[in-house]
């Protein structure tokens, strides 16, 4: 409560889940609904926010996009979080030749920029609905995989680490007893900004038509579709706009403060 960026953070957070949990359950209207008689409504106590050029209610969209681009980046977040912890904390553990292999492999991913190679997978992956969650998923596992390894390599000398061994406990048991568990801090912090970078490449994906098949709505979606029609009506590429520039600086903010309180937590 000290500390105004991380409550505007999770301020931002929270205003973002409760309009994904809106646009999901119950929107103003049917985000897919054409209208022809209201194309290029400007805002109205109508359609607070107008209507795009096949006069479907602009808010309506913003919230289904939101729902769309928010479990996007929260399966994306969960499943590298997840996956990344686990081999970078067994790779790290284990050393040796299992190591090489595992940081040859991710150095092999950074090689190529992430929403590069993201564009790349979900190519391969047409067709699928979880291909933007796959493809966002390879392209920043290797950023979760290295911080883990870097910080079980600092514990791994450490004498509770050489105890488990000495006592005769598994390696299996050693990773969820002792290693992952200190590795909670780094993990978190690190997640909290991959939310914020896969929001942001999913927007890019939608923006360049490789996000979810249309009507759906989606943020970089309705960016995307308001290029045409930036002079005569704004107020389509204002609102994605807006709330992908607000929810990353929410994003940040709470990241941020999870960084400077586990820090501090760490220090003491």
């Amino acid at each position: 409560m000290q500390r105004p960026s991380g409550i505007a953070g999770v301020t931002v957070i929270a205003l973002i889940l409760l309009a994904a949990a809106i646009g999901a359950l119950a929107p103003p209207y049917d985000p897919t609904m054409v209208d022809f008689t209201t194309r290029l409504s400007p805002p109205s106590s109508a359609h607070w926010l107008g209507t795009d050029e096949w006069g479907r209610d602009v808010l309506s969209r913003l919230l289904s996009g939101t729902a769309v681009t928010v479990a996007v980046a929260g399966l994306t977040t969960l499943l590298v979080t997840i996956s990344g912890a686990l081999l970078g904390a067994f790779s790290g553990l284990a050393g040796g030749w299992l190591d090489r292999c595992v940081v040859a492999l991710m150095d092999a991913f950074l090689a190529f920029p992430a929403l590069v190679l993201a564009i790349a997978m979900t190519a391969v992956l047409a067709g699928s609905s979880l291909a933007p969650v796959v493809a966002l998923g390879v392209a920043y596992l290797p950023y979760m995989v290295r911080v883990v390894r870097a910080h079980v390599l600092t514990l791994r000398g450490r004498d509770f680490i050489a105890a488990s061994r000495v006592m005769g406990n598994s390696p299996a048991y050693t990773l969820l007893r002792h290693v992952i568990p200190n590795t909670v801090a780094p993990v978190l912090v690190m997640s909290t900004s991959l939310f914020g970078w896969a929001l942001l490449a999913e927007s890019a994906l939608s923006f360049l038509g490789l996000g979810l098949a249309p009507p759906a709505a989606s943020w970089g979606g309705m960016l995307a579709d308001s290029r045409n029609y930036f002079a005569d009506a704004p107020w389509l590429a204002l609102a994605p706009g807006i709330a992908i520039s607000g929810a990353l600086l929410g994003i940040n903010l709470f990241g941020d403060f999870c960084r400077d309180y586990f820090d501090r937590k760490t220090k003491d």
